[in-house]
């Protein structure tokens, strides 16, 4: 068996760099022909672009690899199936499940590096597609952060008008300390200011509003120096920050934020359930995959591979609504980002108690 093994994990890992390429480049040409009247009034150097669809298409890959695990799976076991191999195999004695075992270590091996990719390459990617988004493909559009609101510790609350990159400067700063609904402290200042000897906020033109018991204290002053829980670096965040930090800087970066009680930590909390199940769902489509395409179809395999197809819309489907939902603010978002292995997994072991072993 163990021939046999080695060929069917080198005809599976050989097929599905063939399928991740095939659509890979379809993908790309596709984008390119869209976005090419953009490079072409944005003068785009030809070396960014290439630069750019490589990021893109190392995204491409890992966004597709459900699609193209199942389609492989699909494909080389209709084959097989088609040439009574299936049949020879289980006649000599090996079960269903050892028959697995090789295709199962070929899909497992892809999730490893999907984890790897996802983990430690892919928020490098991420993060070089964004940059050339805003300086080519956005280019000419003027954004500016104007009414900013930041939550920089537990029931302390910020708020800037406007914040300017270029010098760490922001005007008509607030910041609350609110607890229960109630209003307790509210400090106030016209400017702020970036200190990077010291690094720590300077105020200027500052008014305090203590709420008590018995009334409220007020007090004025030209300059104040405090320290916040927050940097310039906060405020020059890409859009979906948390797709552009590595593993571990996506759990420092979690444990920032719980130390501030910034109401955006869902989305990064998410972001890690994500790479941490996304591994598992080529081994799970792996199975299903073996199971839908062991028997022997009289019409061919193409029927089989547009059900593959099939199959791996409806768990990228799947996958997007949970995830949705689980970013909506779901009582339980693990399980809402596992619901669909889960679903997967369930239908896979239904389907194993159909096929012939």
């Amino acid at each position: 068996m163990k021939i046999l093994d080695k060929l069917i994990i080198k005809e599976f890992l050989k097929t599905y760099f063939f399928v991740v390429v095939m659509l890979v480049i379809v993908v790309l040409v596709l984008d390119f022909t869209e976005k090419s009247d953009t490079y072409s009034r944005n003068s785009v150097p030809a070396g960014e672009i290439f630069r750019y669809m490589g990021n893109y298409g190392l995204y491409l890959n890992n966004l597709l690899t459900p699609i193209t695990v199942f389609i492989t799976v699909i494909f080389i076991t209709s084959k097989m199936a088609g040439r009574t191999e299936i049949v020879a195999i289980l006649s000599s004695g090996i079960s269903f499940v050892r028959m697995l075992l090789p295709f199962l270590f070929a899909a497992a091996l892809i999730g490893g590096v999907s984890f790897l990719m996802n983990g430690w390459v892919l928020p490098g990617v991420n993060s070089g597609m964004s940059e050339f988004k805003v300086l080519y493909l956005d280019k000419g559009i003027t954004t500016s952060d104007r009414n900013l609101h930041l939550v920089v510790g537990p029931d302390t609350y910020a708020y800037l008008s406007q914040f300017h990159k270029t010098s760490n400067t922001g005007s008509n700063f607030t910041l609350e300390r609110i607890q229960d609904g109630q209003l307790l402290a509210k400090l106030s200042a016209d400017r702020i200011q970036w200190d990077t000897a010291t690094n720590v906020w300077r105020l200027e033109n500052w008014r305090l509003r203590t709420i008590k018991d018995w009334g409220e204290d007020h007090a004025v002053g030209g300059e104040l120096d405090t320290v916040l829980s927050i940097t310039p670096a906060d405020f020059d965040l890409p859009d979906k920050h948390y797709e552009t930090l590595k593993l571990p800087e996506l759990g420092r970066q979690i444990k920032i934020l719980v130390d501030r009680g910034a109401d955006d930590v869902n989305f990064y909390r998410i972001e890690r359930y994500v790479r941490l199940m996304s591994p598992f769902a080529s081994v799970i489509l792996t199975f299903i995959g073996v199971i839908m395409s062991a028997r022997k179809s009289r019409g061919g395999s193409g029927f089989q591979i547009a059900m593959g197809f099939l199959m791996a819309f409806v768990y990228i489907l799947l996958f997007i609504l949970s995830r949705t939902f689980a970013e909506n603010g779901a009582q339980y978002p693990v399980f809402a980002v596992w619901l669909p292995n889960i679903i997967f997994a369930a239908a896979g072991l239904v389907l194993y108690k159909t096929v012939p072993k």
